[in-house]
């Protein structure tokens, strides 16, 4: 970690201020020591260069945790069509709404949009994640000035309250209690911040909700990670012939007719093989997976008071959503009206 990140941290358990000890650094890098809270006590490491942070943790959490730290160690590395899908995520932001920003990010992954963030021109990037997946986020975005890597529960984000923008793109649907963890990004906005979710859609995934999630539910989150990468690899091979030789060609549309998952597929058809096999394996490792209808999702907005609200369909099978913290001027005249 770099040192200035501790203008951003707090302690998980009671927000209070961090006392750092290093015993080892390399370049900008503190690599080892620790954290402590000036207020409660409760103390930190920082191990390869990485503050862990997690207190608390549900074991289902931990199992989800482990599945995806495996999924982003194995396919770690990054691809130049990353920027556009994590702008079709998060739209109607675009690359100029990053200069000059605080940026918080729920569940960074391999790292892949915490790099996008800081080479957009953010003034900072804290991404946050559960798992090992810390390690391959780190190594991807070490090089970079502007970004920062903390190992922490994103339901008790160990960060103050200064960020600009939080987003969380395929995370929170993996929560046990997916909208406790959009609350938790909102509450570490400033006053006229702004948040964008990214969540698998109800509408247009029944197949999955009524025939896949059962089965992962019962047996494939529960197999050996290396023994389901080696069946999604199989089964990738369908889904890769099918892609490329009927939905990228058809657009997603046959004599007019639209084919099934059609706007999805033909999005994911260019995508090379080893991309379409970590998709495959994404949808069959989790625990939990929930597929959220748009009324419920709209609603975290509304019970979040945010202002502004966008949400759209996207790839007909999930849903995005932007929104704004009131202003400080805002949110004193919604008291008054109300």
């Amino acid at each position: 970690m770099r040192d200035r990140l501790l203008n951003y941290l707090a302690c998980p358990a009671c927000q209070g201020d961090l006392d750092m000890k290093v015993r080892r650094r390399e370049g900008q890098h503190v690599m080892d020591g620790t954290l402590a809270c000036a207020a409660c006590g409760t103390t930190f490491v920082i191990r390869a260069g990485i503050p862990r942070m997690a207190v608390d943790v549900e074991q289902v959490e931990e199992r989800t945790a482990q599945a995806f730290g495996y999924e982003w160690t194995q396919y770690n590395e990054l691809a130049e069509r990353y920027q556009q899908q994590y702008l079709d995520w998060i739209r109607p932001v675009n690359a100029e709404f990053f200069r000059g920003k605080a940026v918080l990010e729920g569940g960074c992954g391999k790292g892949r949009h915490t790099a996008l963030a800081a080479q957009f021109g953010a003034k900072d990037v804290v991404a946050i994640d559960l798992g090992v997946a810390v390690e391959a986020a780190f190594a991807n975005t070490r090089d970079l000035p502007n970004a920062h890597i903390v190992q922490g529960d994103l339901k008790r984000p160990p960060v103050r309250r200064r960020f600009d923008y939080a987003f969380s793109v395929g995370v929170l649907h993996h929560l046990p209690q997916p909208e406790e963890g959009f609350r938790a990004l909102v509450s570490r906005l400033l006053p006229g911040g702004s948040v964008s979710a990214w969540v698998y859609g109800r509408e247009g995934n029944g197949w999955i909700v009524h025939i896949v999630s059962p089965i992962r539910e019962r047996v494939t989150s529960r197999l050996p990670h290396g023994l389901l990468d080696a069946m999604s690899a199989l089964l990738t091979v369908p889904l890769f012939l099918a892609t490329r030789l009927l939905y990228g060609p058809t657009k997603g549309r046959l004599l007019g007719i639209a084919l099934p998952y059609g706007q999805y597929l033909s999005y994911i058809a260019p995508f090379p093989y080893r991309e379409q096999r970590s998709i495959v394996f994404d949808h069959l490792v989790a625990p939990v997976a929930y597929y959220i209808p748009h009324d419920e999702f709209a609603a975290w907005f509304q019970r979040a008071g945010l202002g502004d609200v966008r949400i759209e369909h996207h790839n007909g099978n999930s849903w995005r959503g932007f929104a704004q913290v009131p202003s400080k001027a805002a949110a004193a005249a919604l008291r008054e009206a109300s």
